[in-house]
């Protein structure tokens, strides 16, 4: 089964914007020469404002591109997508990637998104809990049993020497910050801009455990088709140049990134919110590789560490060797 995943996200029923619906997704023709679709894991959400806004920042049109947008619920879904044709290139994350490669999918990695692992346990600032081996015996809250946040909490426990059975799993739902406030659970496993949001409406100095302090891999991937990685390149480098253009202007400008938000995404509706989660995706995007190499370089090593401790943890059912699964020539 693909593994989705499923971040804390603000839920919200509000029309996009002044975007463009076809066939479910979003599409903005400005002059560009080639149709290019994206799956996405979500809706369109503030923390993709360099994507959803391209109407006006035309980052992809300039690539000679015509950008839409999928939306999906989970990298699962992207994938789906992707590999059913509706897509060119899939916005998603390393476990649903793995999770496609052992069912025998033909996939590449070609750019990573978010070099830094973004999710975390959570506990209260009275709780004893303050390293991952205090989580032993403790009940511990995930988005869902099929979530990153359980899949996170599974190696973080692996990284300490303990397992998922010395733990009580409780699924609590995205609204998960409510059932450790009111003492349902001892901590509650979630994301940067999970944690952010809960903070924003009140939580109060929070006791946080990074995952990415014990095992530092990506959160987010494009993925591509094998065979497109020869077919399509051109235009593949082209969506890979536009977006890292458009990361590099939402980095720059995480101010104004905030304010279309507030008009391209469904959960926008404050500005003062959405700079937050932009600000903390800026950081998620940058890591001393890229630094060094440029936005979207490929760690291998630490995308192998990640997909041996998933089989490790019986994530997956077959070893992944992940030089066979990467594509460094395409990024920017």
């Amino acid at each position: 089964m693909i593994v989705k995943r499923f971040f804390l996200r603000q839920v919200a029923g509000l029309a996009l914007g002044t975007s463009l619906a076809l066939s479910g997704s979003l599409a903005w023709a400005q002059h560009a020469t080639e149709r290019f679709t994206l799956a996405g894991w979500s809706k369109p959400i503030s923390e993709i404002t360099q994507i959803i806004a391209e109407p006006e920042l035309k980052h992809f049109n300039e690539q000679g591109l015509d950008l839409a947008y999928l939306p999906g619920a989970g990298g699962g879904d992207a994938l789906r997508n992707l590999l059913s044709g509706q897509a060119d290139i899939a916005f998603t994350d390393p476990g649903s990637f793995f999770a496609a490669l052992d069912q025998g999918a033909e996939l590449i990695a070609v750019y990573d998104i978010y070099p830094q692992n973004v999710f975390n346990v959570v506990s209260l600032n009275s709780s004893p809990i303050k390293q991952a081996e205090d989580l032993k015996g403790k009940k511990i809250g995930v988005y869902s049993l099929a979530s990153g946040t359980r899949q996170n909490l599974q190696i973080l426990l692996h990284q300490v020497g303990l397992k998922e059975s010395d733990v009580e799993i409780i699924v609590t739902g995205l609204l998960n910050f409510a059932p450790l406030m009111q003492g349902q659970v001892d901590a509650t496993a979630a994301t940067d801009t999970g944690l952010l949001v809960a903070q924003y409406r009140g939580l109060k100095d929070p006791q946080v455990i990074e995952v990415k302090d014990y095992l530092n891999y990506s959160s987010d991937l494009f993925v591509v088709r094998a065979k497109d990685v020869a077919e399509r390149k051109e235009a593949i480098q082209q969506f890979l140049q536009a977006y890292k253009n458009s990361t590099e202007w939402m980095i720059q400008h995480p101010d104004q990134a905030a304010q279309l938000a507030v008009k391209y995404a469904i959960d926008g509706q404050d500005s003062k919110l959405n700079q937050q989660i932009i600000e903390a995706r800026n950081r998620s995007s940058e890591s001393e590789l890229t630094q060094r190499d440029g936005l979207g370089t490929l760690d291998v090593s630490s995308l192998q560490k990640a997909a041996d401790t998933y089989f490790e943890l019986g994530l997956i059912k077959s070893p992944l060797d992940m030089q066979q699964y990467v594509s460094t020539e395409l990024v920017p």
